[in-house]
């Protein structure tokens, strides 16, 4: 007779805090600057406004917006706010810099909602494999949210975690 396989993780009081779970689903787009200056350089404002008021910026609808600068340009944060303000009644989320930072922002708008009191006083493994987009910022995010109310944290998965952090136990 064949042994039962038992599955020991599904069976422990160890938590998994999937960054996953918290991805916002969307369409990212970024919008360079430097396409709107004069020669990629400089920022006229007469016609940066002209530029902003005759853009379709309904191709936005929806979508998650990071705005940025690529090169060198020395840029008015004016002229930043400007096309946040024309994106803002079309994109869902509009953020500065680039896509890292967008999905950055993402996920620290996503983590500030979480009830962490699930967590207390248990061992927990914030999952390290993912199909969607976390950034390395996002992993800070959770592990700084977490230490505070878990017994343990560890990276990865069940199988093969590495510990990052113990509650020492102060019973003498």
């Amino acid at each position: 007779m064949a042994e039962e396989i038992v599955n020991r993780v599904a069976n422990s009081i160890l938590e998994v805090f999937d960054l996953e779970d918290y991805y916002q689903e969307g369409k990212r787009n970024t919008i360079d600057i430097k396409d709107w200056l004069e020669h990629e350089f400089i920022l006229r404002e007469k016609e940066f406004r002209s530029q902003i008021k005759a853009y379709n910026w309904a191709q936005y609808q929806d979508q998650y917006v990071a705005i940025y600068c690529s090169n060198d340009a020395i840029v008015a944060d004016w002229a930043f706010m400007l096309i946040s303000l024309a994106l803002e009644p079309y994109a869902k989320h509009i953020s500065f810099g680039n896509l890292v930072e967008l999905e950055t922002n993402l996920y620290h708008q996503e983590l500030s909602k979480i009830d962490i009191t699930k967590y207390q006083n248990k061992p927990v493994i914030i999952k390290g494999c993912s199909k969607k987009p976390v950034p390395t910022s996002a992993y800070i995010m959770a592990t700084n949210l977490l230490k505070p109310v878990a017994k343990s944290l560890m990276f990865g998965e069940a199988c093969s975690a590495v510990p990052l952090f113990k509650r020492i136990s102060s019973k003498k």
